[in-house]
């Protein structure tokens, strides 16, 4: 049995509840099929095939100085997802439970985290990964890179920081490191680095960080642009990232929100952006046809308000599946 094995934990149906006065096939709760990944995986017969990847962690955020919590967010998610309505059928999508963080061992989370990511992705199941804090992405990241090595990569993170603080002491990451970690992992083997965020706060990245993102030729959208009515630049902005690469990486902090809609993250934004000024480009990039894996990160359930948070991120999710369109095989 594969080391990583130890840090999974297999999807539970008791999360999955619902109406029972439901029609059948209506909400997410009846449809959801559960996956464990210690045992052969079902051979995909209807596409797009999705699975949600919880990583229950938020040993990032704790070494980065955040309130922690994060850990719950997979749970809460699910929960909030559960009954959601289906709109779109046959719908494909697993419940392939969660890697566990344990024993502050981050390093070894993050890799399990790939292994598993990686995993799906060659059984041609899109994974939709539910943090935990934003360390979730440099774990992510490991997956997809195993599994495609040639075609291009777009990165898209929708946040209010760069996440590209350095590393700390003997090379440790944290929820404020994954992008610069894949920065240097680019640079390592000579791919190139298409980084691209949405929502950056002024206030909330000092110089340096700006400095950072420039030396890695970060492209940005600040939340400002959006707030001071720059939509249709971001629909460009959006476009040029999916039209110059062949994959696209889709990560979602939910601290990119305002507060009053996502009171429950690690790091509250009081000018953050409002959903109707984010959902439309994670529409747009899910019906793309490029968007290879998806994440979303930093859902802190002890600090969520009305499970404001946790409902805004199975939108999300809902989103998601509802406007995704299958990746076209290089053979297609």
């Amino acid at each position: 049995m594969a080391p990583w094995i130890s840090h999974y934990h297999p999807p539970e149906s008791t999360v999955w509840q619902g109406r029972a006065d439901s029609p059948a096939h209506a909400c997410f709760f009846q449809v959801i099929q559960l996956l464990n990944l210690k045992e052969p995986l079902p051979v995909i017969d209807h596409f797009p095939a999705f699975a949600l990847l919880g990583f229950r962690c938020d040993e990032g955020i704790r070494r980065n100085f955040g309130r922690t919590g994060a850990a719950e967010g997979p749970l809460a998610i699910r929960t909030a997802l559960a009954r959601l309505a289906v709109q779109t059928q046959p719908l494909t999508c697993f419940d392939a439970g969660d890697i566990l963080c344990t024993d502050s061992d981050l390093e070894s989370a993050q890799h399990a985290l790939g292994e598993a990511a990686s995993l799906l992705l060659r059984q041609g199941i899109t994974p939709i990964v539910l943090g935990g804090g934003h360390e979730v992405a440099w774990g992510h990241y490991q997956g997809i890179a195993k599994y495609s090595v040639q075609e291009s990569l777009g990165i898209i993170n929708f946040d209010a920081h760069f996440d590209m603080r350095p590393l700390l002491p003997d090379h440790q990451g944290s929820s404020g490191t994954p992008f610069l970690q894949i920065a240097e992992a680019h640079r390592a083997t000579q791919r190139r680095f298409d980084y691209n965020c949405i929502g950056i706060q002024r206030a909330g990245n000092v110089r340096a960080l700006f400095e950072t993102a420039k030396r890695y030729d970060t492209h940005i959208f600040l939340a400002e642009e959006l707030h001071q009515s720059r939509y249709e630049n971001c629909i460009d902005f959006v476009s040029e990232v999916i039209n110059r690469n062949q994959l696209i990486y889709l990560s979602l902090c939910l601290d990119v929100f305002a507060a009053p809609y996502a009171p429950g993250v690690s790091a509250p934004q009081t000018l953050g952006l409002t959903p109707w000024q984010v959902l439309p480009f994670i529409r747009q990039l899910a019906a793309s046809g490029k968007v290879i894996s998806y994440d979303i990160a930093e859902l802190s359930p002890p600090y969520d308000v009305d499970g404001r948070t946790a409902k805004l991120a199975a939108h999300c999710v809902y989103d998601i599946i509802h406007y995704h369109k299958k990746r076209k095989s290089s053979w297609d």
